[in-house]
């Protein structure tokens, strides 16, 4: 019997808001990875444990979920006024691909913490006591992130009090700042790419419905959660579990995504999974979050589910709070609207694991509305550190 041996790589294991991944330095990989390609996509597969016809990652590191089925490669700027380059692999579970479509918004929160502890920053910028901060490169979609990571006697700090919650346990607080987080789209408005704040869609199978598409953060087609029969306080048993329904929100995305211009055909978007997100929305209601605890409609803006990579979100994709952030504050949005109108610069919204508040700080120059920032407190740690075995090719 033939055998190959298993190749033994540097890699972290890390959580990064309510998403986990396994980060590797890009001069930690095989050559033929180091570069964008099958040999990536399939060493990246293997690392996660995918395809898996089981749906499992029994042999893997993956996580058989949407939130744990991820990879990070990072590697010296090449861009002047950053620190480190970033790149996001959205592995998918049983189908054979890797989607490099877009950005994790809670992994981005990982990347300055293990920028530091890996020797990306230059030890005289890191201070004794306080915090550093960490320019990143988006390489998915082209943009920069600051991490503000905090600091405890010249190391990261992962410890602390902040609570943030899908995620069972406190830790320290990391700042996230997205700056200019909109695409910028060829036609019509930079972060409305058909020019409107509403559009309308047509659905096979489903019908007419308003949404509203958006590109802040992550390309998100947004749906009032009345027009599609639902509360927005839905959990993920309510979802998941009904094939009816995971096939009509799917069906949204597709048209969503063609609107946006972001497939030609429907048949694309099965191997672009990763964006657009579809999420539905409704005004602020009382509800029990997924780990027991009251969430009192007086306490929130509005609620929000989302789905990632077809099935409901267990909590918010950092991305798509972005997206949720810019949309609440831009007045006539379905997100707007749900949210009581008005100008915004923060809103918190619930979702399946509890709340969120997010701050974006829009403007209308030249007809368009812009974005210039969005902020966000995640949390983040490292869970093993070490080297990962794949087979060999």
């Amino acid at each position: 019997m033939s055998h190959k041996p298993q190749l033994r790589i540097p890699a972290t294991y890390m959580r990064g808001g309510t998403s986990k991944g396994v980060f590797f330095r890009l001069q930690d990989l095989p050559a033929e990875a180091q570069v964008p390609g099958p040999a990536r996509d399939r060493l990246l597969q293997r690392v996660i444990g995918s395809p898996d016809p089981y749906g499992k990652h029994t042999d893997g590191m993956g996580g058989a979920t949407s939130s744990t089925s991820k990879c990070v490669i990072i590697g010296p700027a090449t861009r002047p006024g950053h620190d480190v380059d970033y790149l996001y692999g959205q592995v998918a579970i049983e189908e054979d691909f890797v989607d490099w479509s877009g950005n994790c918004g809670n992994l981005s929160t990982a990347v300055g913490p293990f920028a530091v502890a890996n020797g990306f920053i230059d030890p005289a910028r890191i201070p004794r006591e306080g915090t550093v901060e960490v320019r990143v490169w988006q390489a998915n979609i082209g943009k920069t992130i600051v991490v503000h990571v905090p600091i405890r006697d010249g190391q990261v700090q992962e410890t602390g009090d902040f609570e943030l919650d899908g995620v069972a346990f406190p830790a320290a607080e990391v700042v996230v700042e997205f700056l200019d987080p909109a695409e910028e789209g060829e036609d019509g408005g930079s972060m409305f790419p058909t020019g409107n704040l509403v559009d309308t869609l047509e659905v096979p199978g489903v019908g007419t419905l308003e949404a509203t598409l958006i590109t802040a953060g992550i390309p998100t087609v947004f749906v009032d959660a009345e027009a599609i029969g639902f509360t927005g306080t839905e959990l993920q048993p309510a979802i998941n579990g009904d094939p009816a329904i995971l096939a009509k929100l799917e069906a949204i995305r597709v048209a969503g995504a063609l609107r946006m211009g972001l497939i030609r055909t429907p048949k694309e978007a099965a191997t672009r999974q990763h964006t657009p997100k579809v999420a539905f929305v409704a005004p602020p209601r009382d509800y029990v979050s997924s780990s027991g605890k009251p969430i009192a409609a007086a306490d929130i803006d509005l609620n929000v589910r989302a789905m990632s990579m077809g099935k409901l979100h267990h909590a918010m994709m950092g991305t798509a709070s972005v997206a949720i952030a810019t949309a609440a504050a831009v007045p006539g949005t379905l997100v707007n609207r749900a949210a009581g109108g008005g100008a915004r610069e923060v809103v918190r919204f619930g979702h399946p694991s509890g709340t969120l508040r997010v701050g974006a700080s829009v403007a209308r120059v030249d007809g368009q509305w812009t974005v210039t920032r969005a902020v966000m407190s995640r949390s983040a740690r490292v869970l093993m550190e070490g080297h990962v075995r794949v087979p060999a090719a």
